[in-house]
């Protein structure tokens, strides 16, 4: 190769087989076109096939692929520092040996490089298989982004072009002694040093793979591991960043994750001294970085529980833990304009949080509200020509709950409440006055409120989904009622004599409770306007069916949706 490739591509290899065959196949096919690019393998003594397979591509491509082979050295950074001296592109980047590129990835990625006159190019990654990658930092390509100003901290790994120049200019290399987050330092400290950041956000360039044994490094560490080594990257970056908005936005990052990972589920069945032994670092750490801007842009549930840790409340820590995996989201103390997630420790004097620890911000409220909204009872009244719903719901919410109503509602909701279970409404949102009688009391266990509602039904054809309506925190929250598995009344025939009304209360698609009323014997011209619609109705769900069968079936031969080429 007589002039330097546009790209050095490094890929540090230890028993990643037959993962290892797909991402060196996506390396060669990629469109920049093999004379531009430069692969450089490092066989770090794998046990497996993994290094006969590299020295299989290198022969088969000896102009583009160099291969190394050294000892075990216990992770990627002394691989990836080892591609680093003979690396001779303008541009270098790194792909992980399970993983695989898009096909157009690295054109698409120097082109920007190039047009930008970029340091630092983020180029789309997705998840295969399980595998979890953030994904707020693609919503949009965008040339210049800015590290403290953007979701870039949370998608900190060295799957990115750096300009080989930034790299050699800083000495960028990556601390061999990291069991685990050996790249954080490496990218933190390039995306600080850089003139320009950029992101490819339409099109994927990159596919991370959980391998089916989930034996991948990320998955392998032990709690004081990955305790040592947020520890080390939190002080390396506080060492390059000021005190200041912009070190919280970077270290927000590592309580939100790194430590974070370390009181879940399994934090109460641990070894006492462990616990002790990771609250004790936690605490170290959250001393000097847990800034009131941190505080209160994370999340309540792990608000509280790096609080917890730093405070040494290993009891209610493990409670807090524990609680919610068994019953789930804690009820919400109501006062006022105010709103408190009631974990474990409080407003307890022996702790001595701060209230603000387990205030709730809106972004984790319907979830919330919709996980610890459950169905007690439904029923039918009869008196005569009327009709009334009866129903009971359980209400995670304590206090101020004199606001809690029930109506029935007619439409869907959208599609925006379907994965948290609820939806905050806007502002001007208007909504009509609660028809029937509302009371709420306490539950028996003192853990929630019990809205009991009576509501009359109108002589009307109609589905009107049950819906609880929740003021919590300065906005209204409308959650749906779930019934799946749940008995709910029989039929109910009710109305004036000669023009009967049939009510039953259904459970639809998405597990929600529904009340349908209609007509027994409808005027004829009611009925011809149903036969009429509901061909259409049907015509409209078999048009979706065939569609989604037929994305399913281009998407199992390989087609991409957008374009409709084939995925070599």
């Amino acid at each position: 190769m007589s002039a330097a490739p546009d790209v050095s591509v490094v890929v540090a290899v230890y028993n990643t087989m037959p993962y290892l065959t797909e991402c060196l196949n996506s390396l060669v096919q990629q469109s920049i076109g093999r004379e531009r690019l430069e692969i450089v393998a490092v066989d770090d003594g794998s046990t497996d096939d993994s290094g006969r397979e590299l020295d299989r591509f290198a022969a088969l491509y000896p102009d583009t692929v160099k291969v190394i082979h050294q000892p075990n050295s216990g992770g990627p950074a002394a691989p990836s520092n080892r591609a680093l001296e003979v690396a001779t592109g303008r541009y270098v980047y790194f792909i992980g040996s399970d993983d695989y590129l898009g096909e157009e990835a690295l054109e698409r990625m120097v082109r920007c490089a190039d047009t930008y006159e970029s340091d630092v190019v983020v180029g789309k990654m997705v998840g295969t298989n399980g595998r979890y990658v953030h994904q707020a930092l693609y919503k949009k390509s965008d040339p210049d982004v800015s590290l403290y100003d953007s979701a870039l901290p949370f998608t900190l790994a060295n799957t990115k072009l750096f300009r080989r120049e930034l790299v050699e200019k800083y000495k960028l290399r990556f601390p061999e002694h990291l069991p685990v987050g050996s790249d954080q330092p490496f990218t933190i400290e390039a995306c600080v040093r850089a003139r320009k950041i950029s992101v490819v956000a339409d099109y994927t360039c990159y596919f991370a793979v959980k391998r089916g044994d989930a034996s991948n490094i990320t998955y392998r560490a032990d709690h004081l591991a990955r305790l040592r080594a947020a520890a080390e990257i939190m002080d390396f970056t506080a060492g390059l960043v000021e005190a200041g908005p912009g070190r919280d936005a970077l270290l927000r990052r590592h309580f939100t994750w790194e430590l974070a990972k370390l009181v879940q589920d399994d934090f109460p069945g641990l070894d006492r001294a462990l616990q002790q032994q990771i609250c004790a670092g936690i605490a170290r750490l959250a001393d000097v970085y847990f800034t009131d801007g941190i505080r209160d842009a994370m999340d309540v549930k792990r608000r509280v529980r790096i609080a917890l840790a730093q405070a040494g409340a290993i009891d209610e820590l493990a409670e807090a833990i524990s609680s919610e995996k068994e019953y789930g989201a804690p009820p919400f103390v109501l006062e006022g304009e105010r709103a408190y997630a009631r974990y474990a420790g409080f407003r307890d004097p022996r702790i001595g949080l701060a209230d603000r620890v387990y205030e709730l911000v809106g972004e984790s409220v319907p979830g919330r509200l919709a996980e610890g909204t459950r169905l007690l009872a439904s029923a039918w009244e009869q008196q005569g020509e009327t009709l009334t719903y009866t129903v009971s719901v359980r209400v995670p919410v304590l206090g101020d709950v004199d606001g809690t109503v029930l109506r029935l509602v007619k439409g869907a909701m959208p599609k925006s409440a379907d994965k948290p279970g609820a939806r905050r409404l806007k502002p001007d949102h208007v909504l009509p006055a609660p028809v029937g009688e509302m009371t709420v009391e306490p539950a028996g266990d003192g853990a929630a409120a019990v809205l009991h509602a009576r509501v009359p039904l109108e002589y009307v054809t109609a589905k009107r989904g049950v819906r609880v309506y929740l003021y919590v925190a300065g906005s209204t929250y409308e959650i749906p009622v779930r019934g799946k598995d749940l008995p709910m009344p029989l039929a109910r025939q009710w109305g004036r004599e000669g023009d009967p009304y049939r009510a039953s209360a259904l459970v639809n698609d998405k597990g929600r409770v529904v009340i349908d009323t209609a007509r027994m014997h409808p005027p004829k011209r009611e009925r011809i306007l149903r036969a009429l619609a509901a061909p259409a109705r049907k015509l409209k769900s078999l048009a979706v069916r065939l569609r989604s069968v037929g994305v399913r079936k281009l998407k199992s031969a390989g087609f991409k949706k957008s374009t409709g080429s084939k995925r070599k």
